[in-house]
């Protein structure tokens, strides 16, 4: 029973994080506000469970834009944008990613994600409205890969959506919604490859966890559901990016903001 409930909370875990991690909602938001509603312990700890279950949803995006990573590779000016567009995140993250973790761990995190989902469905509709708007879309360039860049480095931020935010950002630097959607989801590839790879060599410092029967299955499960779901979660925005309609992402955000903040009285 307990081998069952294990793996039936991390295949749960995995959906949400694949499922998050490409729709402009905030993956690392929503893993935070999960584990910390179910409570409970995971192999390696939180911080290499979470690794896991975003090295499944790298698996997700290098089979998804398999033909776009080629074009990158054989293009060096797009090449080269993504490596701007990296930059800005690779930073932050180095600088104070255990910072964070530890402030949305703390007793004030379900506020802070609070108001962090309200900050991105405001984003999200504002991105609409000024892609509607625009008659004239430029073709995306530098300019737009470093603005898009830098709204990466402040999606570290759990609550802030990084798909959502960077395409927002794409949008405001005037490029068409599809390219700026397009380019955000290659943006995906080497900040998590990044973020799992100093994940594991940070906990190479620290004892090797015990992964036992249970723990390994969980993983495993955790880490297929994840691909899975993300890989579902990013061929339905492939299909939808091109119409720049985020209004109901931001209205779920709004509502999921106002839960958040009643469970923080609640509790």
């Amino acid at each position: 029973m307990e081998l069952f409930k294990a793996i039936l909370k991390s295949i749960f875990l995995g959906t949400v994080q694949g499922l998050t991690e490409f729709l402009p909602v905030s993956s690392s938001g929503h893993l935070v506000l999960t584990e910390r509603l179910l409570g409970g312990t995971y192999v390696g700890g939180t911080l290499f469970f979470n690794l896991m279950l975003h090295f499944g949803t790298l698996f997700a995006v290098l089979i998804a834009m398999r033909k776009e990573i080629k074009t990158v590779l054989k293009t060096p000016s797009a090449l080269g944008m993504l490596c701007v567009a990296t930059l800005p995140a690779g930073i932050v993250g180095l600088l104070i990613s255990e910072k964070i973790d530890g402030l949305f761990a703390g007793e004030h995190g379900l506020i802070f994600l609070c108001l962090l989902f309200g900050a991105t469905a405001v984003l999200l509709l504002l991105a609409e409205l000024t892609a509607a708007r625009r008659k004239r879309p430029k073709k995306l360039g530098w300019g737009q890969a470093a603005a898009m860049g830098l709204m990466q480095a402040v999606a570290v931020l759990p609550g802030i959506s990084r798909s959502g935010s960077t395409i927002a950002a794409g949008i405001f630097a005037g490029a068409r919604a599809e390219d700026a959607s397009r380019f955000s989801f290659l943006m995906s590839i080497p900040v998590i490859l990044g973020g799992v790879v100093l994940g594991i060599a940070g906990l190479c410092t620290s004892p090797a966890p015990e992964v036992g029967l249970q723990e390994g299955l969980g993983l495993f499960f955790g880490m297929l559901s994840a691909a899975g779901s993300g890989y579902l979660a990013l061929r339905v925005m492939q299909r939808a990016m091109g119409r720049a309609n985020y209004k109901w992402f931001a209205l779920y955000l709004l509502l999921l903001s106002l839960t958040v903040l009643w469970l923080d009285l609640l509790i």
